[in-house]
């Protein structure tokens, strides 16, 4: 089969590599030659573990191949997906479809045998009907179906989600275009995943019902911990407690500084815009979305307070800014709120990500960016932990205690351990968990 993608943004990419991993011939298009260029160069332009390795194996089958030529695409594909950004509407939150559309009206023109066009960004309810509208307007003569199929990647582990995800969604009453889905997915229907047909318009609503529960037990888990901490209850033994219950699950009840990223902001925002417009108001979504923006503003206050109440004239080191491990994405992340108020306060700030500086620069002036975790220590009075990076579990407890000034550490992630943490003389902050009442030891003097 030949497919072709359009879009080499995180889903489009993503998708077309894995695609090509099942045998499938794919090419990628975008209209932005800078992009294409970079790709054919070798250089993957997101950073998501195993991509770089699984677009040169398609490169070198020559199943994969990149292009800004939609036209010729789309002439020979069986199956054309849109996977085009549909980022926030400024001013009323709903998801801005012009790239859909845009891309719908060229693939209209490019369309000569019969082919299955596939939404695969993320749209409201109703946008599959509006893209078929627009091909046919403008292509009355033309033999296609429109498809709903969702994508459900997580950043950081988006290929294992792809070739190994929970079900696949597809949307569509054609059973020509059923048929075709399933001669796409066939391997992942040898490995008995679930394949749930549905109206394209319950697709269409799944992505967003998915992001917006999931967006909900985190900011469910967050507010809880927020009891412990006046309460003195540890909320781990809570999450863990409720997760055991099957009927509830123990993923996503990690309590932290707020969700961000490129999907739950958005999608919870065009779930709650679009539930307004039909007389159906989602209370409970609209209710998280508030909770979560207010969350991640409170976590500057939460260091202020640590810091005894003032970070003026002082140094915090910050480590990790990108809104989750294993991303350079930096859409939304709870530290574009927490430093930028701490600097207003006052604070200095040196940070350090081991993938998201590049990204992050340019949105958080006046930030110093360090080489490694360590470097941002050299005299600072607090660290704080945004983004919980593996190489950020293991740190050398008796080298930072050498490099602060004083032994305070304020973890947003919980990655330490309460005990220990007192243990090695940290006056140490987590979220929702009892801190141990003791004394921090004298800091060791400084060598060199």
């Amino acid at each position: 089969m030949r497919i072709a993608m359009i879009g080499t943004g995180y889903v489009g990419l993503v998708s077309g590599a894995c695609f090509m991993k099942f045998g499938v011939d794919v090419v990628c298009v975008d209209k932005d030659e800078s992009k294409i260029d970079t790709l054919k160069a070798g250089k993957i332009p997101i950073y998501e573990p195993g991509l770089d390795a699984l677009v040169a194996e398609g490169f070198e089958s020559g199943r994969l191949t990149v292009t800004t030529n939609l036209a010729e695409a789309v002439d020979r594909a069986d199956a054309v997906f849109i996977a085009v950004g549909t980022p926030s509407r400024r001013g009323d939150g709903h998801a801005d479809l012009s790239f859909v559309y845009a891309a719908a009206a060229e693939i209209a023109e490019a369309l000569t045998d019969y082919t299955v066009v596939i939404t695969k960004s993320t749209v409201p309810v109703g946008t599959g009907a509006e893209v078929d509208r627009i091909i046919r307007k403008a292509r009355p003569d033309a033999d296609f179906d429109v498809v709903s199929n969702p994508e459900f990647l997580r950043e950081g582990s988006a290929i294992e989600d792809f070739m190994r995800p929970d079900r696949v969604v597809i949307g569509t009453d054609s059973e020509r275009a059923q048929e075709v889905m399933r001669t796409l997915y066939r391997p992942l229907y040898l490995l008995e995943t679930p394949m749930l047909f549905t109206r394209r318009e319950t697709a269409e609503l799944i992505k967003y019902a998915t992001n917006a529960f999931l967006a909900t037990k985190i900011t469910f888990i967050n507010e809880m911990a927020d009891v412990c901490d006046k309460v003195g209850a540890n909320v781990h033994d809570v999450a863990r407690g409720i997760g055991l219950d099957g009927r509830i699950g123990r993923k996503f009840l990690h309590a932290g500084p707020g969700y961000g990223g490129s999907c739950f902001p958005k999608d919870t925002l065009a779930l709650a815009r679009t539930a307004r417009e039909v007389g159906a108001p989602v209370t409970i979504v609209e209710s998280v979305i508030s909770a979560n923006s207010n969350r991640k503003k409170a976590m500057a206050e939460r260091v202020i307070a640590a810091c005894g109440g003032s970070v003026d004239g002082r140094t915090i080191a910050v480590l990790g800014v990108t809104f989750k491990p294993n991303t350079d994405d930096m859409r939304e992340s709870p530290s574009l709120d927490i430093l930028p108020a701490l600097q207003e306060a006052g604070a200095r700030i040196c940070a350090y990500d081991p993938e998201g500086m590049k990204e992050a620069a340019p949105l958080l002036p006046g930030v110093e960016w360090c080489e490694g975790a360590y470097e941002t220590m050299g005299g600072a009075d607090a660290v704080v932990i945004i983004t919980e990076w593996n190489e950020f579990r293991l740190l050398d407890l008796g080298r930072i205690r050498t490099l602060l000034r004083q032994p305070l550490i304020i973890d947003f992630r919980n990655i330490y351990n309460t005990n220990e943490m007192a243990a090695a003389g940290f006056v140490y902050h987590s979220i929702g968990r009892p801190e141990p009442a003791t004394e921090a030891a004298p800091i060791a003097e400084k060598v060199g």
